[in-house]
Parts: C-alpha cells; structure tokens; sequence
C-alpha cells in the first residue's frame, strides 16, 4: 500500500504526467475509501477500524453478513444453523439455478440471511444476518425458512431473537412461494411473542419490500442504524398510486423514528452493548 502511495507522491513530485490509465488508478482501491455521501477521503484500513463508519459524515456503508456478526455478538460465541440449506427452483425461473451457483461461489454463502446462536455481552440469543451482497438480500424459500427455524428454536428454547435485516424484498424468482415467506415468517414471529420472548428487529441499509412489510416490521423493538433506507415501495410507485409529493426523507430512519415507527436510532459501535442492555432489561428472573 505505501509503494503504490509513494509511487503516486513521486510522480507529482517530479512533474511528470500520468497517462490516462495511471490516472484512472491513481488511488488504489485497497488503499483509500471515499464516503458515497459527503466524498470524504480516509485510509481504508482507518476506515475499517471505525467500523466502516465514515468519521466525517457518519455514514454507515454496508457491512457482509459475517462482518456484522463480528462487530455485534461476542467473539467465538455464535454457532449457525442449517448452514448447508440452498434454495431450489420452484417455478423453473431461467437461470436461477447458475445464478445461485455463481453467487455461492462469489460469497461463499448458501442463501441470503445466517441465522444461529450467540451471545452479546454473555447473553444468549438467537440472531439472524442478512447479506445484501447474495441478491440484495431477497427473501427466497431458504431466507424464510431459516428465519422460521430460528424464531421456533427460540421459542422452544426461551430465547431472544435478533434479526438483521437487509434486503431488496421478496425474491421473484420464486414466484408466489417467495411471498409466502411473508406469512411464514410472521406466523413464526407471533409464536414467539405469545410465548412472552422480546425480538428485536435491527433494521440496516436497505430494508425494503416484502422484509419490511413482514418480519423485520413485527418486533417488540425497532431498532435502525443512523440514516440508513426503509420503506416497502419506491417514491415514484407511491407517489404515482396516492398522487401526492412525498418528503424528501420520507423512507430514511429519523424520518420513521419521528412518526414512530422506528423505536431507536443506534450507532453500529454502540450496537453490541446495546442489545446486551435491552436482553437484559427483558430477562426474566
């Protein structure tokens, strides 16, 4: 990284003139990240540090599935489940089958949320993660599926249940069976409740669709990163259906705290510690 930026410093410094290629790669892409949101430079490495949160503007960019178990429950704690389920092709979409042969090679996922057993600060929940990089995080037969497995080992188990949520909605390429992962999971989510278990649903950047519309929307708490997308449908779908101008920031997080549907606003470094006082404030003696 220091020769690449070096080699940069040297060639400015001598006054020479980088062809249009150089140009194009003068800032190696492990080296440095500029904020998509206020076009702050830092340090890649300063940047991963801090959580990949921009310490200019606080942007929180999006984080992989294994990345956010890493900043948010203790270390070595979690244990998945049903790590080798992968969908089907239930209605014979074209391609589907090496799209998602490609995918799982690419990330090195089976589908598009883990779910499993951990701890936040020593205590015992079940979590699930879901990983925008796998089809934007849609909700396919395995994404509903092991959401449901998860909310009924914790309520046999009297657990908590965190959720992550992260996704473009339900996954058309499974046609109505997709869909029916919303009354699925929510059916799973009431079980739960009715047992007396809090879930909390942590909603990230973005939660739309058919996640939002569902399980993501049913929890006893609401919590969603700073500044982070949310909604069902785009702005121009609804603006086109209710014939009216909407807000600017009708579908961000401080939008939806203020008209109550989002509980908390919290900090991904804060995230951890969080959730530990919330189990905590809900555990039964």
């Amino acid at each position: 990284m220091l020769e690449d930026l070096f080699s940069i410093v040297k060639t400015r410094f001598n006054g020479e003139q980088p062809s249009e290629e150089k140009k194009k790669n003068n800032i190696p892409k492990d080296l440095m990240f500029k904020c998509p949101r206020c076009s702050n430079v830092v340090f890649k490495e300063d940047f991963d540090k801090n959580a990949k949160v921009c310490p200019n503007c606080n942007y929180h960019s999006r984080i992989s599935s294994r990345e956010r178990l890493e900043s948010s429950v203790d270390k070595g704690s979690f244990v998945e489940f049903d790590k080798n389920m992968i969908s089907k092709n239930p209605i014979g979409f074209d391609g589907y089958d090496e799209k998602q042969k490609d995918l799982r090679k690419k990330t090195g996922l089976n589908d598009a949320v883990i779910t499993g057993v951990a701890t936040v600060h020593g205590e015992k929940i079940v979590v699930g993660v879901m990983d925008s990089n796998y089809m934007m995080g849609s909700m396919g037969s395995v994404v509903g599926e092991k959401i449901t497995r998860a909310f009924e080992y914790a309520t046999e188990n009297k657990l908590p249940v965190v959720m992550f949520t992260c996704s473009g909605g339900a996954r058309m390429q499974e046609g109505i069976v997709s869909l029916m992962q919303m009354a699925k999971t929510c059916a799973a989510a009431e079980r739960h409740s009715e047992a007396g278990l809090l879930y909390i649903s942590v909603m990230t950047d973005p939660t739309t669709g058919g996640v939002t519309a569902s399980f993501a929307s049913v929890a006893d708490i609401v919590i969603a990163e700073p500044k982070v997308l949310i909604g069902f449908a785009g702005r121009r779908v609804i603006e086109g259906t209710i014939r009216q101008r909407l807000p600017e920031n009708f579908q961000s997080a401080e939008f939806l705290m203020e008209h109550g549907f989002v509980d908390m606003i919290v900090e991904r470094r804060k995230m951890r510690r969080t959730l530990a006082h919330l189990v905590r404030l809900h555990k039964k003696k």
